[in-house]
């Protein structure tokens, strides 16, 4: 694996409400991540990019959704989710600006 893929497999955070709900459960962060991109990609990207341990990876195809526009329907790109958990007392804040 390429540092340059691994700085492309993350897209960004997911801050939602059950995001936030597996965080506080579970010690997990959730990444949208290329849809190219596997669970071992995932692992390595997050330790190397955070400094943190991950213990497991999860990865799920969220469908895009159909829209009425119009001009007729419509349909949203398809996307990757990651639920990564994180060993006993490793965190990520997204929250601090440094």
């Amino acid at each position: 694996m390429s540092q340059e893929r691994l700085y492309k497999v993350l897209l960004g955070p997911v801050i939602s409400e059950k995001a936030a709900n597996a965080g506080d459960a579970s010690n997990q962060v959730v990444f949208k991540v290329l849809r190219t991109g596997t669970k071992q990609e995932v692992k390595a990207a997050v330790e190397k990019l955070f400094d943190v341990k991950v213990e497991e990876v999860r990865t799920l195809l969220v469908k895009g959704k159909t829209k009425r526009t119009k001009h007729g329907l419509g349909k949203r790109s398809d996307w990757k989710k990651a639920y990564v958990r994180l060993a006993e007392g490793q965190e990520i804040d997204f929250a601090v600006a440094e």
